[in-house]
């Protein structure tokens, strides 16, 4: 089968891997690991080579069962790995590629990404801790350059003190060990590091809380104090920014509890990672990408983000919280 489309569909990556490839595929084909000068683990990397392969699949014009009976998996296995759910094999790509009928320059750069989709984020130390559900985000939120974060239920993690995260996986997971819920908390702490890093800049956050998360209290009053305390403090950075959404204006613009939408930078290595919506529930989550749900829950931000008081007024409040926890 002529592959004149097949050029043009992995311009994009070719263009971006040309000056890095030859390296990239040499040194990984001598066993060295790739570093990207930080750590966002293999989040990226997994979804842009779905992305590829997917494209790949479509232009051969194969269906997805058809291609899995080609290359010998499962439906659902192959479905994973165009969604990014899991790492991949150099040669397991180059078969799949060779199905496909890909050129070899395609071949070779979809090779050197998929070394990368086996790297190891720093959080992975704490798999025990982490749902697998979970990983993908924590990857994408290292490698995000905004995040816009509305929770109407509980402080978000990146702004969460000890004291507070203990008590949230308590609540959440009462019967876990002592041991888990420490680890699970020390991970949420050091996500935090992102806030201050300099290499890469450090990513805007813009958070939107729902007035019910300043009223509800932790046990310790004082510590809900310290909590508050701590999200003036993280407010004044230049990269952070908090307001408060009343509960008088809340039930008419946010159909979702909490919702995070992730935006990522330019990247002159390879293709630009699209937005992603982050949906949490309590035991699973969803990672939606396509431009109409993107569309929507931007229209859902900008109701949130116009209904919701300014910043000064928002810190106003805070303080005046902070001050009622304190005399009581």
């Amino acid at each position: 089968m002529a592959r004149q489309k097949d050029a043009r569909l992995s311009n994009d990556v070719l263009t971006a891997h040309r000056k890095w490839l030859p390296d990239r595929v040499m040194r990984a084909r001598k066993g060295y690991k790739v570093k990207d000068g930080f750590d966002s683990g293999s989040a990226v990397p997994r979804r842009q080579l779905g992305r590829e392969l997917r494209r790949l699949r479509m232009e051969a014009g194969l269906t997805m069962e058809a291609a899995a009976q080609a290359i010998g998996r499962s439906a659902p296995t192959l479905w994973r790995m165009e969604k990014g759910g899991s790492p991949m094999r150099p040669g397991d790509v180059a078969g799949m590629c060779r199905v496909y009928g890909a050129d070899d320059r395609t071949t070779e750069a979809l090779m050197a990404l998929a070394t990368e989709t086996r790297s190891r984020g720093w959080w992975r130390s704490y798999h025990g801790a982490i749902p697998k559900w979970f990983d993908t985000y924590i990857g994408l939120e290292q490698a995000a350059s905004e995040l816009r974060v509305y929770n109407a239920s509980e402080i978000p993690g990146l702004l969460q003190t000890r004291p507070y995260a203990e008590t949230t996986f308590h609540a959440d997971r009462p019967v876990v060990s002592d041991k888990e819920r420490e680890e699970k908390v020390t991970l949420r702490l050091k996500r935090q590091a992102l806030l201050t890093r300099r290499t890469p800049p450090a990513p805007q956050l813009d958070v939107v809380l729902g007035e019910a998360v300043l009223l509800r209290s932790l046990a310790d009053q004082t510590a809900m104090a310290e909590q508050l305390r701590r999200i003036l403090d993280e407010g004044r950075l230049p990269n952070v920014t908090v307001r408060v959404l009343l509960l008088a204006n809340s039930l008419a613009c946010t159909p979702d509890a909490r919702f995070t939408l992730l935006t990522f930078p330019p990247d002159r290595r390879r293709q630009p990672e699209p937005p992603v919506a982050y949906v949490e529930s309590l035991t699973g989550a969803l990672y939606l990408s396509e431009p109409a749900e993107i569309d929507s829950y931007n229209q859902v931000w900008e109701a949130i983000s116009a209904a919701a008081l300014s910043e000064d007024d928002s810190l106003k409040m805070i303080s005046t919280q902070i001050e009622r926890y304190q005399q009581q």
